[in-house]
Protein backbone atom coordinates (compact mmCIF):
# COMPACT_ATOMS: atom_id res chain seq x y z
CA UNK A 1 0.00 0.00 0.00
CA UNK A 2 1.30 3.91 -0.92
CA UNK A 3 0.49 6.65 0.61
CA UNK A 4 1.32 10.22 0.16
CA UNK A 5 3.22 11.25 3.20
CA UNK A 6 3.94 14.89 2.30
CA UNK A 7 2.35 17.74 3.88
CA UNK A 8 -0.68 19.13 2.45
CA UNK A 9 0.08 23.08 3.18
CA UNK A 10 -1.70 26.16 1.80
CA UNK A 11 -0.36 27.50 -1.80
CA UNK A 12 2.00 30.73 -0.59
CA UNK A 13 2.93 28.75 2.31
CA UNK A 14 6.28 30.26 3.54
CA UNK A 15 9.14 27.27 3.69
CA UNK A 16 13.22 27.28 3.22
CA UNK A 17 14.05 26.26 0.32
CA UNK A 18 17.97 27.04 0.56
CA UNK A 19 20.63 28.28 2.44
CA UNK A 20 24.41 30.35 2.34
CA UNK A 21 26.68 31.86 4.41
CA UNK A 22 25.04 34.86 3.41
CA UNK A 23 21.74 34.00 2.41
CA UNK A 24 18.47 32.28 3.48
CA UNK A 25 15.62 31.50 0.44
CA UNK A 26 12.34 31.05 1.29
CA UNK A 27 9.99 29.72 -2.11
CA UNK A 28 13.01 30.34 -4.27
CA UNK A 29 13.40 33.87 -3.44
CA UNK A 30 16.90 34.35 -2.01
CA UNK A 31 17.11 37.19 0.72
CA UNK A 32 20.32 38.56 1.68
CA UNK A 33 20.06 39.67 5.07
CA UNK A 34 18.24 38.29 8.33
CA UNK A 35 14.61 38.44 8.39
CA UNK A 36 11.90 37.07 10.31
CA UNK A 37 8.49 35.07 9.39
CA UNK A 38 5.34 35.55 11.41
CA UNK A 39 2.07 34.77 10.45
CA UNK A 40 3.35 33.65 7.52
CA UNK A 41 4.82 37.38 5.81
CA UNK A 42 8.70 37.71 5.68
CA UNK A 43 10.20 40.93 6.83
CA UNK A 44 13.75 41.78 5.51
CA UNK A 45 16.01 43.65 6.20
CA UNK A 46 16.02 42.34 10.06
CA UNK A 47 17.83 42.15 13.11
CA UNK A 48 21.24 42.24 13.66
CA UNK A 49 24.26 41.30 12.53
CA UNK A 50 25.56 39.24 15.53
CA UNK A 51 23.77 37.36 17.83
CA UNK A 52 25.23 39.60 20.33
CA UNK A 53 23.80 42.54 18.96
CA UNK A 54 19.83 42.00 19.45
CA UNK A 55 17.62 43.64 21.11
CA UNK A 56 14.20 42.83 23.20
CA UNK A 57 13.01 45.84 20.43
CA UNK A 58 13.83 43.59 17.46
CA UNK A 59 11.86 40.40 19.15
CA UNK A 60 8.70 42.72 19.48
CA UNK A 61 6.98 42.59 16.71
CA UNK A 62 6.49 38.75 17.56
CA UNK A 63 5.38 38.67 20.27
CA UNK A 64 2.39 41.17 20.13
CA UNK A 65 0.60 38.28 18.52
CA UNK A 66 2.35 35.43 19.44
CA UNK A 67 3.17 32.07 17.75
CA UNK A 68 2.97 28.39 19.70
CA UNK A 69 6.69 28.51 18.92
CA UNK A 70 9.34 31.22 18.07
CA UNK A 71 12.49 30.06 16.62
CA UNK A 72 15.71 31.80 17.11
CA UNK A 73 18.20 31.11 13.62
CA UNK A 74 21.56 32.32 15.64
CA UNK A 75 23.79 32.03 12.84
CA UNK A 76 27.07 30.20 12.30
CA UNK A 77 26.56 28.12 15.76
CA UNK A 78 24.09 27.86 18.11
CA UNK A 79 23.74 30.22 20.91
CA UNK A 80 21.66 31.64 23.46
CA UNK A 81 21.38 35.42 23.76
CA UNK A 82 21.72 37.62 26.88
CA UNK A 83 19.50 36.74 30.11
CA UNK A 84 17.22 40.16 29.59
CA UNK A 85 16.31 38.38 26.33
CA UNK A 86 15.75 35.26 27.90
CA UNK A 87 13.56 36.44 31.05
CA UNK A 88 11.73 38.71 28.34
CA UNK A 89 10.49 35.57 26.53
CA UNK A 90 9.94 33.61 29.57
CA UNK A 91 7.07 35.95 30.42
CA UNK A 92 5.32 35.38 27.89
CA UNK A 93 4.99 31.49 27.55
CA UNK A 94 5.77 30.90 24.27
CA UNK A 95 7.97 28.20 23.20
CA UNK A 96 11.40 29.39 22.94
CA UNK A 97 13.97 27.49 20.59
CA UNK A 98 17.45 28.93 19.82
CA UNK A 99 19.56 26.91 17.08
CA UNK A 100 22.37 27.61 14.47
CA UNK A 101 20.19 28.91 11.22
CA UNK A 102 20.51 26.48 9.37
CA UNK A 103 18.82 23.52 11.70
CA UNK A 104 16.48 26.11 12.54
CA UNK A 105 15.32 26.80 8.83
CA UNK A 106 15.06 23.09 8.65
CA UNK A 107 12.82 22.99 12.30
CA UNK A 108 10.51 25.89 10.77
CA UNK A 109 10.00 23.77 7.82
CA UNK A 110 9.05 20.72 10.11
CA UNK A 111 6.98 22.37 12.45
CA UNK A 112 5.18 24.09 9.40
CA UNK A 113 4.75 20.57 8.06
CA UNK A 114 2.77 19.46 10.98
CA UNK A 115 0.36 22.41 10.81
CA UNK A 116 2.14 24.34 14.15
CA UNK A 117 1.90 28.09 14.69
CA UNK A 118 5.81 29.00 14.19
CA UNK A 119 7.28 32.05 13.78
CA UNK A 120 11.60 32.39 12.80
CA UNK A 121 13.90 34.66 13.17
CA UNK A 122 16.34 34.21 11.50
CA UNK A 123 20.23 35.71 11.71
CA UNK A 124 22.26 34.60 8.70
CA UNK A 125 23.84 31.37 8.25
CA UNK A 126 27.10 32.76 8.55
CA UNK A 127 26.47 35.42 11.35
CA UNK A 128 29.23 34.81 14.12
CA UNK A 129 28.13 35.48 17.85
Amino acid sequence: MKGDISANLPAGTLLFTAYGDAYLQLNQHRHDTGLYIHKNTITTPWGPERLSQLTIEQLRPLIESPPEVLILGTGRTTAFPNADILDYMAEYHIGFECMDSRAAARTYNILVGEGRTVSAAMLLPGAKK
